[in-house]
């Protein structure tokens, strides 16, 4: 039985038409059995497909249409009573019109034109020289390249060639004991499926909270739908042997966890993972991004906060801008109470018109419940920290020893007093604040925090002076 490609010579490619014959015609009907996905956040996911299956006793060629195109051979399992596996095949040549014409090379096809002014056609026997870059054809003696010439034209195959497949496949060969339909589970890995979270955020300055609801966002670009699929999402990254760490379902946490969390979320754990399952079976078409919600929590205590961090000796020309923090905390109570899996943050504030306007967004990583937060919006524009070195001497004659004597300078021209957290950092080796005009607290090793408050349209200084010993 032969297959009917049409062709427009628009791209110099023959386009594919339905399959005339019965198997093409059932091609459209997906063949995968009951299906259950486990999502990883780094561009992985594990897939059972339970399908039943008429098996002769003995050895036998199965095929396991609709699988993923981005299947790992690898990692596939297929598991049933009294079944062995003696070899697997993936086909992943898949049929497309330039599939079809490369595989028809030094075949014969039949070329079909059409007139446009009479509608009438002719058809010609034509050999498949080359597919390379466009379609070269010996007709008779002649050697002709198809090409737009404005003048309808289609391709007639007389077949199929078998190792071209109209959906990703798995070809099995198996040693049955029993013949007889017997159910039988796939499993397998495969990259293109990935999820991350992402976060509404409605803030409320005035009363101090924000309303908060998370969306589970599931890709898939795996080139292959699960229909009616069992999904289980797990928060963390699997380590894979040779893969990249970093990837983009996973953002990186950005320093916004400010104090990490002890308490535990009341959430099945898998291992150190968490797991999130989507309440009902869910069909993930390819080429489909889908959102499920997750977490709804509204009037969270939340508060805005200024910072400025400062490099060790930096000076600056021209004033900049401190970063606009929004404070919250993933705590049982006073919190958002849940383990928030790694995404992105979107921040809203009601206008005076009442209308939710979007102020910034921010990164954050799989952050335990208990944690506090501090999620960089943007910069602010009415509040400006200049940092300068006013004196740098040597205290010793081999070098080792320096005093430096910093200047910070913060303006406010918002009507409203603030407090910025002004951070010096670059404190390493030996470094000791010998003089400060505003106590500090010593963050860490190398980093030094000033809680400096600066007036409505006005200003504050801090000035301090460090020994540095190398």
């Amino acid at each position: 039985m032969r297959y009917v490609a049409g062709l427009l010579l628009m791209a110099s490619v023959p386009a594919l038409a339905q399959a005339v014959d019965d198997g093409a015609a059932s091609a459209g009907r997906n063949q995968q059995g009951e299906v259950a996905v486990t999502i990883y956040n780094n561009n992985l996911a594990l897939v059972q497909d339970r399908r039943s299956i008429a098996l002769p006793a003995g050895r036998s060629r199965q095929e396991f249409p609709d699988v993923s195109a981005q299947i790992r051979p690898e990692t596939v399992s297929l598991s049933g009573t009294g079944i062995g596996v003696v070899e697997q095949n993936f086909d992943f040549d898949l049929l497309s019109p330039s599939a079809l014409m490369e595989k028809a090379v030094g075949e014969t096809i039949t070329l079909v034109r059409t007139n446009p002014a009479t509608g009438s056609e002719t058809r010609e026997r034509a050999r498949v020289l080359s597919a390379n870059n466009g379609v070269v054809l010996q007709i008779g003696n002649r050697i002709e390249v198809l090409r737009d010439d404005g003048i309808p034209a289609r391709v007639i195959f007389d077949k199929v060639p078998e190792n071209l497949r109209a959906r990703p496949t798995l070809s099995v060969t198996l040693e049955a004991a029993r013949g007889g339909r017997q159910p039988v589970t796939l499993t397998y890995l495969t990259p293109g499926l990935g999820w991350s979270a992402d976060y509404v955020a409605l803030f409320d300055e005035t009363a101090g909270k924000m309303d908060v609801q998370g969306w589970i966002t599931l890709t898939n670009n795996s080139g292959t739908p699960y229909l009616n699929a069992n999904t289980l999402l797990v928060a963390g990254a699997v380590n894979q042997t040779g893969q990249q760490r970093y990837n983009r379902y996973a953002p990186p946490s950005s320093g916004t966890i400010r104090d990490p969390g002890t308490e535990t979320a009341g959430r099945e754990r898998l291992g150190d993972f968490y797991l999130y399952p989507l309440p009902e079976r869910t069909t993930i078409a390819n080429a489909q991004t889908k959102q499920v919600s997750f977490l709804d929590v509204p009037g969270s205590p939340a508060q805005r906060a200024y910072e400025f961090r400062n490099g060790w000796l930096g000076t600056l020309d021209q004033p900049a801008s401190v970063n606009s923090v929004l404070r919250f905390s993933s705590s049982r109570n006073g919190g958002l109470g849940d383990a928030l899996p790694a995404g992105t943050v979107r921040v809203y504030q009601r206008d005076a018109r009442g209308a939710p306007q979007f102020v910034g967004e921010s990164a954050i990583g799989h952050t335990p419940m208990g944690s506090e937060l501090g999620l960089v919006t943007g910069q602010a524009f009415d509040i400006k920290v200049q940092p300068t070195v006013e004196k740098r001497e040597r205290l010793s004659s081999d070098g080792s020893r320096w005093r430096t004597a910093m200047r910070y300078r913060l303006t406010n021209a918002s009507p409203r007093a603030v407090t910025v957290a002004l951070v010096q950092s670059g404190l390493w080796g030996d470094t000791r604040i010998v003089d400060e005009s505003l106590k500090s607290e010593r963050r860490s090793a190398d980093e030094a925090e000033w809680r400096v408050a600066v007036p409505a349209n006005g200003e504050a200084s801090v000035t301090a002076t460090f020994d540095t010993r190398y």
